[in-house]
C-alpha cells in the first residue's frame, strides 16, 4: 500500500472584525431575547398547569412545581452564560484571530508525508470569506 485515504480535521478561525463582533453579538442577544420569551411561556403555562392540578391532585403540586423551577433555572443560567459571552465578545480586540469551529477533509497520504502538519490544518477567515490555507 502506497498511500491511504484520510479524513483529517480543519480549524476553522475567523480573524475579528467590526462586523463579525457586530454579527455575534447579535446572535447573542437574538439568544437571549428567545430565553427572556421562553421564560415568560413557562411562567404562563406554569399558572395554568398548577391551577389545573391543584384540582385534580394536591400532592403532585409540589413535585410540578419542582420541575418548573427546574426549567426555569435552566433558562436562567442559559441566559447568565449568553450575557457572560456578550462581555466577552465586546472585549475581543479587532485583528485577533478566535476558533469559529472544525470541520473535515479527506486527504490522501503517502509514506514520508509528515502527519503532524496534515492534521494541523487550519483555515482563516475574514468576514466570512476565506484569506488563508494554514498547515
Amino acid at each position: 500500500m502506497e498511500s491511504m485515504i484520510l479524513k483529517c480535521p480543519v480549524t476553522v478561525k475567523a480573524k475579528v472584525t467590526e462586523q463579525l463582533k457586530a454579527q455575534m453579538a447579535a446572535e447573542i442577544q437574538d439568544a437571549v431575547r428567545k430565553t427572556d420569551m421562553e421564560l415568560q411561556q413557562i411562567d404562563f403555562h406554569a399558572k395554568r398547569v398548577l391551577a389545573e392540578q391543584a384540582r385534580v391532585d394536591a400532592q403532585g403540586l409540589t413535585a410540578l412545581r419542582q420541575q418548573i423551577e427546574a426549567e426555569k433555572a435552566k433558562r436562567v443560567e442559559f441566559k447568565t452564560q449568553m450575557t457572560e459571552r456578550l462581555k466577552e465578545t465586546a472585549a475581543l480586540e479587532i485583528g485577533a484571530e478566535i476558533v469559529q469551529g472544525n470541520m473535515d477533509r479527506t486527504v490522501t497520504v503517502s509514506v514520508g508525508d509528515n502527519l503532524h502538519e496534515i492534521m494541523s490544518a487550519e483555515i482563516l477567515l475574514e468576514d466570512g470569506k476565506i484569506i488563508a490555507f494554514r498547515s
